[in-house]
């Protein structure tokens, strides 16, 4: 699969592989994918990010809310509004766990721990490799042969979870991608995040 991989399809990957080194993490997540994609330029899936007005420079609105996803422990704010639903105020545990523990305490759980993140090849996590096997039903879906950023970009959006929740908050969804990029409503295919969504 990974010889149908464009140039910037591959830089994104080896810089998700970056984004995870710097952060310390003991493997590869959907969001080191998500940091690696809003850092690229004079790429489609920076051309359709910048269209539906994340451009280049103007992502750090994404990145804040990605800190403070992974300040609350990796959960997303899905799941801290279905906490309050039940009468749990998740800021207030942050807040008194980072009393005790220090400032990041619960975004050190996805590192190394206390010893720091191991050296040498990190591992991709179950939901990086998901993502990264979902890009060649993207491009097999529009008749294309290569993978490209795009299709990264939209395989994210596809997926449940915090990169695609913090996207759609800044208005890139699924079905405005695939607007942006080909020019037609397909964003409502099945196994879609909006299928998803409804089930």
């Amino acid at each position: 699969m990974f010889e149908r991989f464009t140039k910037d399809a591959r830089a994104v990957v080896e810089g998700a592989v970056g984004h995870a080194e710097r952060e310390g993490a003991t493997r590869v997540e959907e969001t080191h994918v998500l940091l690696s994609l809003l850092d690229r330029e004079g790429s489609r899936g920076s051309f359709a990010l910048a269209s539906l007005g994340l451009p280049p420079g103007g992502r750090a609105g994404v990145v804040r809310d990605l800190d403070e996803t992974r300040r609350r422990g990796g959960l997303s704010r899905a799941d801290a509004d279905a906490l309050s639903g039940l009468g749990i105020d998740l800021s207030q545990i942050v807040s008194r766990v980072e009393e005790t523990h220090g400032e990041g305490a619960l975004a050190a759980a996805g590192r190394g721990g206390l010893f720091g993140g191991r050296s040498g090849r990190r591992p991709f996590s179950r939901g990086a490799k998901d993502l990264l096997t979902g890009t060649l039903r993207v491009a097999v879906a529009h008749g294309e042969r290569h993978i490209g950023d795009e299709h990264l970009l939209i395989a994210l959006t596809a997926r449940r979870g915090v990169p695609s929740e913090i996207l759609a908050d800044h208005g890139v969804t699924h079905a405005s991608l695939t607007r942006v990029l080909y020019g037609d409503n397909r964003g409502d295919e099945p196994g879609t995040a909006t299928e998803a969504k409804a089930g």
